[in-house]
């Protein structure tokens, strides 16, 4: 029998919204991602595989940093915006579906992605099976349902701010994702068999210069029809964008998780 086509992604790539949204991603999350993976110890001859690779800045990292010998496989849906070189292999791969090979690297990293797969407890267990013994896994995620409005013009902007964070959370539920699974990681990789979890949490505040208010600049336009569907109004989207462009608006960001866990085994760890 033949498996149901996958359900178009809540974020497509090729887009002028995707590339935006990649420029936000990587500006915002690089400086905890990065400095994680580097003070793990990844290095030379490292064989490595990102989920979700999106614009490729973390596979581009990578590739430098497991120089001259190590490998780097960079997969995402729909993997136009990523670019292959030296030690560097693109390919599309969907988490929710496709197969990995089993016992194959030495770090797997995943940011981003996970929350939106409505099977993501499975995907992560075909996550943990295509690591060696001793391997690193990386999961970085969000959990949305702290991000409250600090400073806005009056109370009834910081209702339109609240209504549109919550429409957004309904929009991704609605496409199967949870916005507040970033809290379960931990556990998650727990359940899953890795050992050695190692928990970091990353807050920021939201103002108009900081990428992570990009980002949410850019899921007024880049999620705008889901939005629509969720009650809101396209004058209260304008109004909102706005808002977050005025120079005074400041929000706390999402906590961002950034969990680590070993595969059990003797490895490069």
């Amino acid at each position: 029998m033949t498996p149901p086509a996958p359900a178009r992604a809540v974020f497509d790539n090729g887009t002028a919204h995707s590339r935006d949204q990649h420029r936000c991603l990587e500006a915002a999350y690089d400086p905890v991602t990065l400095p994680r993976l580097a003070a793990a110890g990844v290095g030379p001859g490292w064989h490595c595989l990102e989920i979700g690779a999106g614009g490729g800045s973390i596979a581009r990292w990578l590739a430098d940093r497991v120089a001259p010998d190590g490998s780097v496989l960079a997969t995402d849906r729909d993997p136009r915006d990523l670019v292959p070189g030296p030690r560097l292999e693109v390919a599309a791969l969907d988490v929710a579906r496709d197969p990995l090979p089993e016992e194959t690297y030495d770090l797997v990293v995943a940011r981003l992605v996970l929350q939106h797969v409505p099977n993501r407890d499975t995907a992560l267990r075909r996550l943990v099976r295509a690591l060696r013994p001793g391997g690193l896994l990386q999961i970085d995620e969000i959990d949305a349902s702290y991000e409250p409005p600090l400073l806005t013009p009056d109370a009834a902007t910081e209702e339109l701010y609240v209504r549109f964070l919550r429409a957004k959370a309904a929009a991704l539920r609605a496409a199967g994702g949870d916005p507040h699974w970033g809290r379960r990681v931990p556990a998650a990789l727990r359940a899953a068999g890795l050992t050695d979890i190692d928990v970091q949490l990353h807050i920021d505040v939201r103002h108009a210069q900081a990428p992570g208010l990009g980002l949410q600049l850019n899921h007024t336009r880049n999620l705008r029809d889901r939005l629509l569907a969720q009650g809101m109004t396209d004058d209260e989207l304008d109004r909102v964008g706005r808002l977050m462009r005025d120079p005074s608006f400041r929000a706390a960001s999402s906590v961002f998780y950034s969990v680590q866990g070993r595969r059990p085994g003797r490895g490069r760890g």
